[in-house]
């Protein structure tokens, strides 16, 4: 049972952390702070650590994985119609009528946020969840359980840029424009707008699905945008539910892939309205969705400087980036 003094403490305890942790301004507004490795938004830190101590995987659990601005609202929505197709047809979905982040729950954002600790031994299996954590700070449980994750990723250039667009509409006014020039500074020194940094964060989730394919799959939002079906067909396979021939054949690949294609998502008026998220409103999730946006943004020294950067941290490791 959760006292009121353990609260009282774990707050002194947190506040002591924060206190001896480095710091930088954030994107929106307060401050990240560099907790194990990566920058964490002020906010999420007490219920990234309530995660990492309390949440204990089941082999059948699904975790989604993303940096922020990388498709997460799209892979929720994808993995949440592929597992329960045989429950839902796309015109009886709850896509229909519910925001994707409402259906497959953040850790930070969601479940353990508020100083909750809810009893997840209750939800029924096979159990969904989101996070952006990197992979080394992922509680043990979810390493060494054999659930899935599933991770995507995106462009360094277009996931700047999205992320750009998506705080900048979140700042409050009082703290006037967040400048495109300082913003790319700090993506390419690494203090990411959150959970970053980028690479760190990509390769930490590309090496783990070279060693443990069957438990780690890693997606593109790239591929994804150029063969919606196939990759589908990916996460299905992964996910332990392919589609059968018959499906194929009656269309149930195209079915998912239009229910949840960014158009037609965007356009529910569940998307136009409310929070799903705190901070952010339901219709600043959905923007372009394009490959190579960043073309309309960034200089040519930009461009230079950031290319540098991934030929550097990407050297060896066998993963590349389609930007356009």
């Amino acid at each position: 049972m959760i006292t009121e003094n353990n609260n009282l403490a774990e707050t002194d305890e947190i506040a002591d952390l924060l206190s001896s942790l480095p710091k930088e301004k954030s994107w929106r507004s307060g401050y990240v702070y560099r907790y194990q490795g990566f920058w964490c938004p002020e906010n999420q830190i007490p219920a990234v650590i309530a995660f990492q101590k309390h949440f204990l995987a089941q082999k059948t659990d699904t975790i989604l994985v993303t940096l922020p601005k990388s498709g997460t609202t799209w892979l929720k929505a994808l993995a949440f119609s592929v597992m329960n197709r045989a429950k839902y047809t796309p015109s009886c979905s709850p896509l229909n009528s519910v925001n994707p982040h409402d259906l497959v729950p953040f850790f930070e954002f969601g479940v353990y946020a508020n100083n909750q600790l809810p009893d997840l031994s209750t939800f029924p299996p096979p159990r969904m969840f989101a996070t952006h954590v990197p992979y080394p700070s992922l509680p043990d449980s979810i390493k060494n359980s054999g659930c899935r994750i599933v991770y995507l990723c995106r462009n360094p250039f277009d996931n700047f840029i999205s992320l750009w667009h998506f705080l900048s509409k979140a700042r409050p006014e009082r703290l006037g424009p967040l400048l495109l020039e300082e913003a790319f500074d700090s993506f390419c020194n690494g203090r990411h707008g959150g959970f970053g940094p980028f690479f760190y964060h990509v390769l930490g989730y590309w090496r783990e699905s070279l060693e443990r394919p069957e438990e780690v799959l890693f997606l593109t939002y790239e591929d994804m945008k150029e063969d919606i079906n196939s990759q589908m067909k990916r996460l299905a396979e992964f996910l332990g539910c392919p589609f059968s021939l018959e499906e194929e054949a009656d269309g149930v690949v195209e079915g998912i892939s239009k229910l949840c294609s960014f158009s037609n998502l965007k356009d529910k008026e569940i998307n136009k309205t409310g929070r799903s998220l705190p901070y952010f409103e339901n219709k600043t999730l959905f923007r372009r969705g394009e490959v190579g946006d960043w073309v309309n943004y960034l200089t040519p020294e930009m461009v230079d400087r950031l290319n540098k950067i991934m030929e550097q941290k990407l050297a060896g490791s066998g993963l590349k980036f389609k930007t356009g």
